[in-house]
């Protein structure tokens, strides 16, 4: 659920992800996948939701 939700809402706010972006993802802990989603809502740019 929150790595497909989580690609989603990237998908939608910046476009099209990698294959590097999508990889990380998959393999994301739980912690990160929930963080990365809170900092999503923020973000300018995508690489703010990964720093």
């Amino acid at each position: 659920g929150q790595i497909t939700l989580l690609t989603r809402l990237l998908s939608y706010k910046f476009g099209t992800l990698s294959p590097m972006v999508t990889q990380r993802i998959d393999n994301a802990r739980p912690e990160e996948l929930a963080m990365w989603g809170e900092r999503v809502l923020s973000a300018k740019k995508l690489d703010e939701v990964f720093s």
